[in-house]
């Protein structure tokens, strides 16, 4: 199984800013998600632990799959891209519950 390997400081400055800002919404997403999870816990909301789930499975989750997933193994693109889309798409989900559903 041959791979290419992209070196940091060979990449395209596109590819660099793209990789930051993933890494930047993960990063943003679970510090929210995290303030979130702290509400549930002061309060005992579960509204504010569905909230929470939700951002990260919007927002880090996605990266986490992109990383792990292509660093593991060697799916085709369209693998990736659907399990990620499926990861937002719970997390879509979830949030919408936590503002509309029944607690």
């Amino acid at each position: 199984m041959s791979q290419n390997v992209v070196r940091v400081d060979e990449a395209p400055l596109f590819e660099l800013l793209t990789i930051a800002s993933l890494f930047l919404v993960a990063l943003l997403g679970t510090i929210i998600a995290y303030q979130a999870y702290r509400g549930y816990r002061r309060n005992g909301t579960p509204s504010m632990l569905y909230l929470a789930t939700g951002l990260l499975l919007l927002t880090l989750f996605p990266f986490l799959i992109n990383v792990v997933v292509t660093t593991l193994t060697s799916p085709g693109q369209v693998v990736t891209v659907f399990l990620e889309n499926v990861s937002r798409l719970c997390g879509l989900v979830a949030i919408m519950y936590s503002l509309y559903g029944r607690h």
